[in-house]
């Protein structure tokens, strides 16, 4: 197994994104945190570290009551954070492609209200937008992505072909084309135009929701414009080697599988993938003497005394270590390539910047 030389990804000036995927509860977030907080510390590099996940553990881990959408910067520490907010994102993105009174146009509209809210796949598509964003404004050495705890957390990379295939579908070309002939409302230019179709469309949507959708679909040119081509590009820099995929797993059956799924994912999409945190891995001081000498031993000496009982502890502990070591060995096996740090388990949750440098030193 090769050894996941952490400080030397962090501290490459070529490396700009590290970006750590992982399935829920293995320290995804609190290690994504330690390493952003590392790169600041030990290496003085200008880091901000987003999250993507809508749970506030990233603010947690940082002792902090809260993130928003802005770089904030961490107290007493030279670390910048902040939480993707999905709707001031996509509002960013209205603002800064079309004018002033467009821009209140769209965000009065109720079809554009419930897309930035709740539309399947906002959430990926305005990741890519603000991971982009973050780069294109060149202002940090690095970017440190902290990704949802789930297999969606990789959906952000399909966001470029996603969002090609719904501006290219033939319903929403229909409908655009017809909403751009303007002089009549999108009702009755369907209704002269498509007969029977539009009767049906009428009779599922509505009359109201389909006006709502013209004003929404007139408006995807200016609003959406160069935002796939900004994607694919983000897309470009992500399998490009300044981006480190870092895999983070706890050694347990669902998260070794999860971190598989993960290098294999990576792997089909020529993400450059750096290595595995193996978290909350357990470590004896005399890994020499195994859970069965130790049984045999504390046998010996009886039921009582306090020998007896370190050596049944140890016992334990070694059982827990060969465990872990084949779970481990589910990945490393199918991944020997693939660089491992192992973090020892921690006795108390990370909640602060102290504890964080604990994990820091522990990579």
């Amino acid at each position: 197994m090769v050894g996941f030389e952490v400080d030397a990804v962090l501290g490459d000036p070529a490396i700009r994104i590290v970006v750590c995927c992982g399935s829920g509860g293995v320290g995804k977030t609190t290690t994504a945190a330690a390493l952003a907080l590392r790169a600041a510390e030990q290496h003085g590099r200008r880091t901000v570290v987003l999250t993507i996940d809508p749970a506030r553990r990233l603010a947690q881990s940082l002792g902090l009551t809260e993130l928003d959408n802005t770089p904030r910067q961490v107290k007493d520490a030279p670390l910048y954070a902040m939480q993707l907010d999905m709707k001031r994102t996509f509002d960013e993105v209205v603002l800064t492609h079309t004018a002033p009174e467009r821009a209140k146009e769209i965000f009065a509209n109720p079809f554009y209200q419930a897309m930035s809210s709740t539309f399947a796949g906002t959430q990926e598509y305005m990741a890519m937008e603000k991971l982009g964003q973050l780069r294109a404004a060149d202002e940090w050495d690095l970017i440190v992505v902290d990704t949802p705890p789930s297999r969606s957390a990789l959906d952000f990379l399909d966001a470029p072909a996603r969002l090609g295939r719904f501006l290219d579908g033939k319903m929403l070309r229909l409908l655009s084309g017809t909403a751009r002939a303007g002089g009549r409302s999108m009702f009755n230019l369907v209704t002269a135009s498509f007969g029977a179709f539009s009767k049906a469309v009428q009779k599922i949507l509505g009359a109201q929701l389909l006006t709502d959708l013209s004003g929404f679909v007139s408006a995807l040119d200016s609003m959406f414009g160069g935002f796939r081509e900004r994607a694919e590009h983000t897309y470009r820099v992500l399998q490009d080697p300044q981006t480190a995929f870092v895999l983070v797993a706890a050694p347990e059956p669902d998260a070794v599988r999860e971190a598989a799924y993960f290098a294999s994912r990576l792997e089909e999409g020529r993400m450059p993938l750096a290595g595995l945190v193996l978290n909350r891995v357990h470590t004896s001081a005399v890994p020499e003497l195994d859970a069965e000498s130790s049984a045999a031993a504390a046998a010996r000496l009886g039921e009582e005394g306090d020998t007896a009982r370190v050596l049944r502890v140890h016992e334990l502990l070694m059982r827990q270590v060969v465990r872990e070591t084949e779970v481990a060995a589910h990945f490393t096996d199918r991944f020997p390539l693939v660089p491992v740090a192992r973090v020892p388990a921690q006795p108390t949750d990370v909640h602060d910047i102290a504890g964080l440098r604990a994990i820091g030193d522990a990579f």
